[in-house]
């Protein structure tokens, strides 16, 4: 939609209103939000808001897509071999993107409490699965490369990944929800010393390979 002076639409008052909406988040939560919270913290008046979204329901959509944005994986990445590529992923995915004066633990305070209500909005629930999706096979893709030529034993891309994934989402929570600040950076650490050595080659782990085993007698 563009305005008749073409001002309205730009991708400057797009990004105003999405970090008005980041801040309003911020302060009211998602439940008590109004659009009424969301103009005063924008700089312009509020009727450009409505021009642009119709409900809070449509704002929110456009904002979270806004943010997934803000968390997609660079097509380049400064590595130094696949082992260092994937640290950088992964480092990436648990602690944010490198830009100066982005507030990574804000924005995930706002992403997770918009993950909380995913199982009530079919559009949020689809954009989530959709990011999830791209950064499980973002991880699966360096270690697949490294598997390729040799720098990485041979696993499961995908399922390797997926359990990248999971830690790190888990670590994410439990600092938001839980308050526990230390919680990344312990899974980090858990993630060199427990995961990460699943991928040498020529080392051997074993490791339970089903159910049973796991919950059987295992000597």
């Amino acid at each position: 939609m563009s305005s008749p002076d073409g001002r309205a639409s730009s991708e400057e008052t797009r990004k105003a209103i999405m970090e008005a909406t980041f801040r309003a988040l911020s302060k009211h939560g998602y439940a008590d939000l109004r659009m009424r919270d969301i103009g005063e913290e924008f700089e312009m008046t509020r009727p450009v808001i409505h021009y642009h979204y119709n409900s809070k329901h449509e704002l929110i959509s456009s904002f979270l897509e806004y943010v997934i944005a803000q968390y997609k994986d660079d097509d380049i990445v400064d590595a130094e071999g696949h082992w260092d590529h994937l640290r950088i992923r992964i480092d990436q995915c648990m602690f944010g993107p490198d830009i100066d004066g982005f507030d990574h633990w804000e924005r995930m305070k706002v992403y997770h409490e918009l993950f909380s209500q995913a199982q009530h909005n079919e559009t949020h629930r689809e954009l989530f699965n959709e990011h999830y999706e791209g950064m499980v096979v973002g991880l699966a893709d360096v270690i697949q490369a490294g598997i390729d030529d040799g720098t990485f034993t041979e696993v499961d891309a995908m399922e390797f990944s997926q359990l990248l994934t999971d830690v790190i989402h888990s670590a994410r929570a439990r600092r938001i929800s839980l308050g526990q600040k230390e919680a990344p950076e312990r899974a980090r650490a858990a993630i060199d010393r427990f995961v990460l050595p699943r991928l040498v080659p020529n080392v051997s782990v074993d490791i339970p390979n089903d159910r049973a085993s796991v919950d059987g007698d295992v000597r």
